[in-house]
């Protein structure tokens, strides 16, 4: 006699079978996961190390370049700069070795306008950069009532804090054009990523003007330029190269052919160290150029920063040749 499953025994079942089913393909997920970073990371391992032998190879024939360069043109921590035969044709190169820094400018423009007298306007800018600010400036022109020198003026804030005053000396009034430039660094206001630029004007500036606007007292124009630096490129470390042309011989900065050495480096200390004869760590740039005569490399490499107990460290030391006391 067959025995038939119920209702509950069958829902059961299969409440049964599809969590082993859930585990089965989250298992296989997992694993492919793993072999997946895996497979990455042992790929941008072995390409850092391909890229530190090839370094080593170049630095360590370091020479003067074909314009009488010394050997070394500069020597920080993270950027090394200097001259070697690479391709061995004859010609000496210029290397450059870099952490990658993507350095980009932006420009917003943004206006107000008041219509009363003696009135103030501002304007404001937010989360308008994205990477790591450098720098930023504010330049702020007027056109309005203003032809009355030290009569009728505004002054300017960043932030709630008085930078200036515009249009003291030598503006007109109402002359239909932007006029009284004045340009501030604004780097400190501007690192939280916000930005108000407010103008007030005084009690002798009157609603008397129709340039767009009838009747206006002032109107602010406010051009904002940055500069910044896109974090996740700091990640990548470059080499440029730059081939010397004659006539006289030199090398062009805008003839720099940049190729990428590893896309994963995560190195928070240096990645090159300075030592010289009796192998003492030298410090200062100035004598890192005349008294280098061996260098420490040093990467920190990891497909995912987010899995720092797989951070991979190589460490090589090079001896330079060829260099000529400065």
């Amino acid at each position: 006699m067959i025995k038939a499953f119920t209702l509950i025994e069958t829902l059961v079942s299969i409440f049964i079978f599809s969590i082993i089913v859930v585990i089965i393909f989250s298992s296989i997920t997992i694993f492919y996961k793993t072999q997946a970073f895996t497979w990455d990371q042992a790929r941008a391992i072995e390409e850092a190390r391909r890229g530190v032998k090839i370094m080593i190879r170049e630095i360590r024939e370091a020479k003067d370049g074909d314009d009488g360069s010394y050997s070394i043109e500069k020597a920080d921590d993270k950027e090394f700069i200097f001259y070697s035969d690479i391709d061995k044709d004859g010609a000496t190169e210029k290397v450059r070795y870099y952490i990658g820094s993507g350095i980009s400018g932006s420009q917003i423009v943004k206006e107000c306008v008041t219509f009363s007298t003696g009135d103030s306007c501002s304007v404001a800018f937010s989360d308008f950069f994205s990477g790591v600010l450098i720098s930023a400036q504010v330049k702020v022109s007027v056109e309005g009532d203003f032809g009355w020198d030290n009569k009728e003026y505004a002054q300017i804030y960043a932030d709630g804090v008085s930078i200036s005053n515009i249009c003291r000396r030598d503006c007109t009034d109402c002359p239909a054009i932007w006029q009284g430039d004045i340009t501030f660094d604004v780097t400190n206001q501007a690192e939280d990523n916000y930005l108000e630029i407010l103008a007030d004007s005084n009690s002798e500036v009157h609603g008397l003007c129709n340039w767009v606007e009838n009747n206006h007292a002032m109107k602010v124009r406010v051009e904002l330029t940055w500069e910044e630096e896109d974090s996740g490129l700091n990640h990548e470390l470059k080499k440029g190269v730059t081939n010397p042309i004659d006539n006289p011989i030199s090398y062009p900065e805008d003839q720099e052919e940049v190729s990428i050495i590893s896309s994963y480096v995560r190195n928070g200390p240096a990645i090159f160290e300075y030592y010289d004869a009796d192998g003492n760590l030298i410090i200062e740039s100035p004598a890192r150029l005349s008294d280098t005569k061996v260098m420490r490399i040093y990467l920190v490499v990891n497909v995912n920063q987010n899995r720092a107990p797989d951070d991979v460290e190589l460490e090589s030391y090079v001896q330079l040749r060829n260099l000529k006391n400065k």
